[in-house]
This record gives C-alpha cells, sequence and structure tokens, in this order.
C-alpha cells in the first residue's frame, strides 16, 4: 500500500472528524493514547511516525511531551503545519526514519502499521531511535468496525477499506519481533465498542482500536 492514498485524501481528513463516527472515534482513541501514555510518565520527547495532519500532536503533548511529526505524504504535512505551527514535522518514510539510535524517548503509531504492506521493518526502526518505548494503536480485525472494513459498508471506503487490520497476536508478534531483547514488557488495552460503552479502555481484545505500550531496554547492550 502506498501513501498516496492519503496524499490524495488530504483535503478531507480533518473533516471527518467533525461528523458523528468521527467524534465517537477521536474521543475513544484520545482516551486510549492518554492511557499508554501513562506508561511512560519519565518520557520527554516522541515522534509521532504517521502523523498524518497532526490530529493526535496536541493529546500526545499533553503530558509535557515535546513532539516531532512524521509522515510521507506532503499534503498531509502541509495540513498540519498550517494546524500546528510550533511544532516540527519531517517528510520521511517510517522504514528509514532519519535520527539517530535511542535519540527519541517514544516512537508513536497512531493507525498507521495497518497501512504498510510490511509493518515490521517500521517497528524496527521505531525500536532503534527509541530509548524508552513505544506506543502503537492499531484498528482491530476482530471488531464489529473490522468485519464492516473487510465485508461491510466500510469495505468500500477510499482510506479504510485499504487497510490490512491487525489482531492482538499479530500486533504482539510484531512488537516482538522487532524490539528482540529490548522488550522489556507489554500493556495493552482496547477502545471503540458498540454504543453504550464504546469509550471504555478496557483489556478485552474485542473494541475496534487496539492500543499496545511496548517498554523497551534503555541501556546500551
Amino acid at each position: 500500500m502506498t501513501w498516496q492514498i492519503f496524499e490524495d485524501a488530504a483535503g478531507g481528513y480533518e473533516g471527518w472528524y467533525t461528523t458523528r463516527p468521527g467524534q465517537r472515534a477521536d474521543l475513544a482513541e484520545r482516551a486510549l493514547l492518554a492511557w499508554l501514555l501513562e506508561r511512560f510518565r519519565d518520557a520527554r520527547t516522541a515522534v509521532e511516525i504517521g502523523c498524518g495532519t497532526g490530529h493526535f500532536i496536541p493529546i500526545l503533548a499533553e503530558p509535557g511531551l515535546n513532539v516531532m511529526g512524521l509522515d510521507r505524504a506532503p499534503a498531509m504535512l502541509a495540513d498540519a503545519r498550517l494546524r500546528l505551527t510550533s511544532t516540527a514535522f519531517v517528510l520521511a518514510d517510517a522504514q528509514s526514519l532519519p535520527f539517530r539510535d535511542r535519540s527519541i524517548d517514544l516512537a508513536v503509531f497512531v493507525t498507521t502499521l495497518e497501512f504498510l504492506e510490511n509493518p515490521v521493518p517500521a517497528l524496527r526502526e521505531a525500536v532503534r531511535v527509541s530509548r524508552q518505548g513505544i506506543v502503537a494503536m492499531v484498528l482491530n480485525r476482530w471488531s464489529v468496525g473490522g468485519f464492516s472494513r473487510r465485508w461491510g459498508p466500510q469495505s468500500h471506503g477510499a482510506l479504510l477499506g485499504q487497510t490490512r487490520d491487525y489482531s492482538l497476536r499479530a500486533l504482539r508478534r510484531d512488537v516482538k519481533s522487532a524490539a528482540e531483547c529490548r522488550l522489556r514488557g507489554v500493556h495493552w488495552a482496547s477502545t471503540l465498542f458498540p454504543d453504550g460503552l464504546w469509550r471504555r479502555v478496557v483489556p478485552l481484545p474485542l473494541g475496534d482500536v487496539i492500543g499496545l505500550a511496548a517498554l523497551l531496554e534503555s541501556r546500551a547492550g
């Protein structure tokens, strides 16, 4: 899957968050992201890989993080720079990050990995540049939304119809493969359940979005 689909979608990307489904997803995902960041209270710097229009950068910055955004789609970054004038943005590929080894506390993916043809190289790069850990939020294959993206109404969408949704098992496998001996622990939860429970962040792998925090060994081995 190529980054061009996001280049084409940049103009209407932020507008989706003003729709009812977009508002619901936004609130649930922000709650999950805040829960994941709690695992890294000592972190001071972060890079969001595949930041798009920078929609989640303000929530990343709330705990006091100095956040940089990185994306491959120039149109997405152009929108992000207009909206977030004090944030640094970098045009680069997730599989070749322009940062030194262990130069950033956290590497963050918010619904990015499932759009990559091979996410493991991107995760390995994230492990390489990270001191403390990885935060990853992915669309869940085994959820109501996952079935819709494969066979239902969302399967025809320009973006959601192109995803390669994750299961919790697959996400843990890929993170473990990328982190190897640096992996110290994993915390996960999911959110965006059907109406009535949709904003809950709970340790059940059935919400439409799964979040995982991978704690890394910070010392050089």
